[in-house]
């Protein structure tokens, strides 16, 4: 997992209502009540109230240097994009907005090994007071699969290679057909990738919202690159080969890969921070932390996923659907031993409506970790998840676990670490990793009618924003 980051963790309070205590707390709220609009007639006047005052104390982000201001500056636009969402009463979008905000500012202290933001303890109580009513009630019934892409596609902008022999296209690097995007778009700007391999980092940004970008195929579209922690004073959140913030992306038929190879530390092949983002029929390729599923609600469908050490990772709210998910070899050699991963959820605060959760996939080794597993099965083990932060959700349902996941299926971080806090649970799973008799007891078995939280519709409201 990410180096920069610490786990120490400590409980941050739940109370409805914002507790005043101190004088100089209360002159500081009612200044901020005075000069800050109201909040709508009728409307969650606490919760608006705390909103305000977590804008208000939020730091400035040009007061820091990068990678720090830019997740300042992402979680200022995600808290005032939550009280547009809470003055229009889309309180789910509210949630989830501030939910992310709360997790730049924790990445940005830890970042620098700085107390918490004045910011941080404010964002946490205002999720604490929209926090919506039990997990079982009020779910929508889940519905059929929704088409998320036109059936036909039209490209706004072309990409090829410079060397290839088909008919000529606008871009040869995907960087240059996402600069040419216009900012803001409302509706999908479509970049079409002709098969051939990208050596290129390729990063898009806030502003470039709703790119459609599709391949001619996993494994014949691909976009690689090979940065690692630890290379020219990498982070974990630099190392990321496709990097998203942008809200609306959706991306099929490709692959992204991070081909910094076993023997590397931690080496993202895919970041994403971007809200109702969709990936269909799409490869994710690399080691140790693959896929970071960072911030905001994501869907991954038919997806194929390859890692090693807690490769999908992150603090989103993400569904993954009917995806294969598959541990490869580490670095060490056939005469060692090898405990993989594959998911470490970070959730740090327990209002936050984030988790990962895996509806119908294939969760197995591939061929060649197989073969290991075959000679000496008591040395590579792999397990379904381990608690990376205090509050971890992770849930499997209708999952298919081949025979190299291990009969207790997760592993602890440290220790009695978050053993009490986080929430891991299998619903009808199936195969011969679906040992249910001898998981560890801070896991448990769910009933069907929670599992159906764990829904599309419920957990990232898909029926709202996926159909295209």
């Amino acid at each position: 997992m990410p180096r920069s980051h610490g786990h120490h963790h400590h409980q941050l309070p739940r109370r409805r209502l914002l507790p005043i205590a101190s004088a100089a707390a209360v002159l500081l709220l009612l200044a901020l009540l005075v000069l800050l609009p109201a909040a709508p007639p009728g409307g969650p006047a606490v919760p608006a109230s705390l909103l305000r005052a977590a804008i208000a104390a939020h730091p400035a982000p040009e007061s820091y240097t990068r990678p720090c201001a830019d997740h300042l500056s992402l979680s200022l636009r995600r808290l005032r994009a939550a009280a547009s969402s809470l003055e229009t009463g889309d309180l789910p979008a509210a949630l989830h907005l501030a939910s992310a905000s709360l997790q730049y500012q924790y990445d940005c202290s830890h970042l620098l090994s700085l107390p918490a933001f004045p910011s941080h303890s404010l964002t946490s109580r205002l999720l604490g007071s929209l926090t919506p009513r039990p997990l079982t009630a009020g779910t929508k019934p889940s519905s059929p699969y929704a088409a998320a892409f036109p059936a036909s596609i039209h490209a706004d902008a072309t990409v090829c290679m410079a060397s290839s022999s088909t008919k000529p296209c606008d871009y040869s690097t995907v960087q240059g057909a996402i600069d040419a995007a216009p900012n803001y778009t409302a509706g999908h700007f479509v970049i079409k990738v002709a098969a051939g391999i990208y050596k290129e980092n390729v990063v898009i940004p806030y502003e470039k919202t709703n790119i459609l970008l599709v391949g001619e195929g996993m494994g014949a579209t691909v976009i690689t690159a090979s940065r690692s922690v630890g290379i020219d004073g990498l982070g974990t959140y630099d190392t990321a080969t496709v990097a998203v913030i942008g809200d609306g992306f959706r991306a099929k038929d490709v692959t992204f890969e991070n081909g910094a190879g076993a023997g590397a530390h931690q080496a993202v092949a895919f970041r994403s921070d971007s809200d109702r983002s969709v990936m269909e029929n799409v490869e994710f390729r690399g080691h140790q932390d693959t896929l970071y599923a960072r911030t905001m609600r994501q869907l991954y469908r038919r997806c194929r996923i390859t890692g090693t050490v807690d490769f999908i990772f992150g603090n989103s709210a993400a569904m993954f659907e009917e995806c294969v998910i598959k541990t490869v070899p580490r670095a060490e050699g056939a005469r060692k031993s090898a405990r993989n991963v594959v998911a470490a959820n970070g959730r740090i605060d327990p209002g936050q409506t984030t988790g990962f959760v895996f509806w119908n996939c294939t969760v197995d080794g591939s061929k060649e970790f197989l073969a290991l597993f075959r000679a000496k099965p008591e040395s590579y083990r792999l397990y379904l998840g381990r608690p990376w932060k205090e509050y971890a959700i992770t849930v499997y349902a209708r999952c298919y676990l081949g025979r190299v996941v291990r009969p207790e299926g997760w592993l602890p971080w440290r220790g009695e670490f978050a053993l009490r806090t986080l929430y891991y649970r299998e619903f009808d799973s199936r195969g011969p990793g679906a040992n249910h008799t001898a998981r560890v007891e801070w896991s448990s078995q769910a009933q069907e009618q929670l599992a159906g939280v764990y829904s599309v519709e419920n957990f990232i409201q898909g029926d709202e924003w996926i159909a295209y």
